[in-house]
């Protein structure tokens, strides 16, 4: 049994690298250079030394034990990629959304996504070294998250780290789960 996750976010927020921090496999990786063709259309605000960008999707794995895995999928950061996300989404057990509090409004788009479609995710903030922190609580008010979506800190550079972010997001989907299926039990009089 495969369990299917993503870690979305906005452009070079981490995603790649937190899925090759943690995948137990070298990752699939749909890296390219940014070229000058890029200019106008990607914002390298905070982002100035980037040289790639994913254009389809990072993919790693992780073994739970024998029979089952988490299979994760990055997802491409700029907008002109998005189409990819509803493909990449089919049948998710989650997502982990990569906030930079740099440019905390790129995040935005996945948080939207993410809750129209009924996904359940958590909000994992990228603490990068030097960066002004802020706290989950903070963090929740600027995105306006609904108050049981869990935001996280971490580092995606580590594998610890981005294993406990997995870890809460399981829970997390796992107590929404159960919450639905009490609301359908209640519903329906059983």
């Amino acid at each position: 049994m495969a369990l299917k996750i993503l870690v979305a976010g906005g452009f070079g927020v981490g995603k790649t690298t937190m899925v090759g921090a943690v995948s137990e496999i070298r990752p699939l990786r749909t890296e390219e250079t940014l070229t000058a063709a890029g200019a106008g259309v990607d914002d390298l605000g905070g982002v100035e030394r980037k040289t790639t960008t994913t254009v389809a999707m990072d993919f790693g794995r992780i073994t739970i034990r024998e029979g089952l895995s988490l299979y994760l999928f990055g997802t491409p950061g700029q907008d002109r990629f998005w189409f990819l996300w509803d493909e990449l989404a089919n049948g998710a057990l989650g997502a982990v959304v990569l906030a930079d509090t740099r440019r905390l409004s790129d995040c935005f788009p996945a948080v939207d996504f993410f809750e129209r479609r009924g996904i359940p995710f958590v909000v994992a903030v990228n603490c990068f070294h030097g960066e002004r922190r802020h706290t989950p609580a903070a963090v929740s008010a600027a995105l306006d998250l609904e108050p049981d979506t869990p935001v996280l800190l971490c580092d995606a550079r580590q594998r610890a780290s981005g294993k406990q972010v997995l870890i809460d997001l399981i829970e997390h989907a796992s107590r929404r789960h159960a919450a639905r299926v009490l609301a359908r039990a209640s519903g329906s009089g059983a």
